[in-house]
């Protein structure tokens, strides 16, 4: 690996969007934590691009790397100080948490590359979803409707609809009874 030639893919555009997001996340985003100024934080958010229904419920804690690569659907919700690095896109369907402290991982390096170079992988989260506390999501990875990721679960790989998973490297656990 030679990191003297290493060089990111992003724009000026992209990099100027970053600094005025950073800027406006610590004055508008972070600051306003009340459950009361919910609405509040999916405005900003809107503003910042993101796809985003007004019943989401995004925690002031939350980290967005970029919110124009983010899609939340209805009555979604990012728990507390959730990671959202969303350098790729990141899109969470509708009736889904994230709880508290997951970290959402839409990029990665190409190791076999001496340069280094950064690829954007995309995470697809689909609807009824509970990713459970301090989960690990990572790049180009797809999770089924209505799964389970347990605690502290690392997922690398699709995890197909109505599963629940734990572990590091997340495994199949049981298939998940809705009720039946």
């Amino acid at each position: 690996m030679d990191l003297s030639t290493y060089s990111h893919s992003f724009s000026l555009k992209n990099k100027m969007g970053r600094l005025v997001w950073n800027i406006s996340a610590v004055i508008l985003f972070h600051p306003f934590g009340s459950r009361l100024l919910r609405k509040w934080r999916v405005l900003v958010l809107k503003c910042f691009g993101a796809k985003i229904e007004w019943s989401s419920h995004i925690y002031s804690s939350v980290r967005i790397w970029a919110p124009w690569n983010l899609e939340i659907g209805v009555n979604s919700s990012l728990g507390p100080e959730v990671d959202c690095y969303n350098q790729g896109k990141i899109s969470i369907g509708a009736n889904t948490v994230i709880s508290q402290k997951t970290y959402l991982c839409a990029s990665s390096h190409d190791y076999t590359i001496s340069s280094f170079p950064l690829v954007l992988k995309p995470i697809h989260i689909g609807d009824g979803v509970w990713i459970a506390a301090a989960a690990f999501i990572g790049p180009n990875v797809s999770i089924g409707n209505h799964s389970v990721i347990a605690a502290r679960a690392v997922v690398i790989k699709d995890v197909e609809e109505n599963t629940i998973v734990g572990g590091n490297p997340a495994k199949f656990i049981k298939n998940k009874n809705l009720g039946k």
